[in-house]
């Protein structure tokens, strides 16, 4: 049996379902993983994918938004990602802009890589449903927030993933590897990785481009930006010091 009234969803009965499944004796190690100053509950992925399960089977997609929206705002880091997992779907038909605008409202609230990266898997889905919609993304490449400018790299991977471009899709890459060029200049280390990563995944598909940003402005990229952005070009994976001792994965 359901807990959820598909025209009200019971947060607090979503709440009560992942703590069930939460080690409280995990929290403290997520909290120092994680570094953001937010509620941890000990639950990993599994645990969230399996209420997120639940919920996706009791609700339509506007429970799904109210209930990601309540999820979101209880500040959880768990609730966070669940709110995020609950919401990426690929087609929504008429309730497209009821994610879209879900997903434009948590956007100024990013400050942490993992829930920042679970959200861009929703915004990724709807760019990709209304590539205009990267007119609202650009504007994010010189936002005060570092984890807004990271994301703008981050909801536009599509973009370097695929196989076989449209005269758009490439017109969109190069504006996207534009705003990369842009970012460059940003020195914390989360923008460069995203970068590196964006680069990196662009590589098998279109080597030359890659090399060409590379020996053009990523040349100012740090250093294990440009291993990351290198790494299927060259065969040789980043060396361990680039990640900082902060991304060391908790048990």
């Amino acid at each position: 049996m359901s807990d959820f009234d598909l025209a009200s969803p019971d947060l607090p009965a979503a709440l009560a379902r992942l703590a069930r499944d939460a080690d409280p004796a995990e929290a403290p190690a997520m909290a120092a993983y994680h570094k953001a100053p937010r509620r941890y509950l000990g639950l990993p992925n599994p645990g969230i994918d399996a209420a997120v399960a639940e919920w996706r089977a009791a609700l339509d997609v506007p429970g799904r938004v109210a209930l990601a929206a309540g999820l979101w705002d209880s500040d959880i880091h768990e609730a966070r990602i669940a709110a995020a997992k609950l919401l990426t779907q690929a087609r929504l038909g008429a309730d497209d802009p009821l994610v879209w605008a879900e997903f434009l409202r948590w956007a100024p609230m990013f400050d942490a890589w993992a829930i920042s990266d679970h959200a861009c898997k929703v915004g990724e889905r709807r760019l990709a449903a209304e590539p205009s919609r990267l007119d609202v993304v650009e504007p994010w490449v010189t936002d005060p927030n570092p984890w807004v400018r990271r994301a703008a790299l981050v909801v536009t991977l599509p973009w370097a993933k695929t196989t076989h471009p449209t005269p758009a899709d490439r017109a969109a890459r190069e504006r996207i590897l534009g705003w990369a060029e842009t970012l460059v200049a940003d020195r914390d280390w989360f923008t460069q990785k995203a970068i590196g990563t964006w680069l990196r995944s662009l590589s098998p598909r279109d080597p030359d481009r890659v090399i060409a940003f590379l020996d053009g402005p990523g040349r100012e990229l740090k250093a294990f930006a440009r291993k990351e952005a290198m790494r299927r070009l060259t065969g040789r994976g980043s060396d361990a010091g680039d990640q900082p001792p902060s991304l060391r994965p908790p048990r």
